[in-house]
């Protein structure tokens, strides 16, 4: 992907983000008929905030950020440097050594988080649908 469109990526979830958590919180203030309406803006808020997180970690590994002048010549056991390996997804910026040991520079934490919160996002987008179409299949008066 190019630079530009995951800059414009992160800037709309970064736009995104607060915007469906002021909307879920008008939304909790005056609940709507239907509960697949807050699935649908959780799944929003998730699903941007998955991208914004991602897009973050995407320029970290493709400006390199401290990599890889944080990678020493010598590891802790002693291995020299071997390589260094730099992928987008999942994302991953590390000094491999000579002895096969790697140290990583971006946090397994981002990766973690961009997967559970797309994951809870799909769930959250199938939910608010079958919600929406069991709601439409009940007739008004009844419940």
């Amino acid at each position: 992907m190019s630079a530009p469109l995951i800059g414009l990526l992160l800037l709309v979830s970064l736009a995104a983000v607060p915007t469906c958590i002021v909307l879920l919180v008008l939304m909790l203030r005056n609940p709507p008929r239907s509960q697949s309406r807050i699935c649908a803006v959780l799944a929003l808020t998730l699903g941007f905030s998955a991208t914004a997180v991602y897009c973050y970690g995407w320029f970290s590994v493709t400006l390199g950020g401290p990599f890889p002048e944080v990678c020493e010549d010598d590891g802790a056991s002693g291995a020299r440097l071997d390589s260094l390996k730099q992928e987008y997804w999942p994302l991953r910026n590390a000094c491999i050594y000579s002895d096969g040991s790697t140290v990583e520079h971006l946090a397994m934490s981002i990766n973690v988080y961009v997967y559970v919160s797309a994951g809870l996002a799909i769930v959250l987008t199938c939910a608010a649908v079958f919600l929406y179409r069991r709601a439409r299949l009940i007739p008004e008066g009844t419940s």
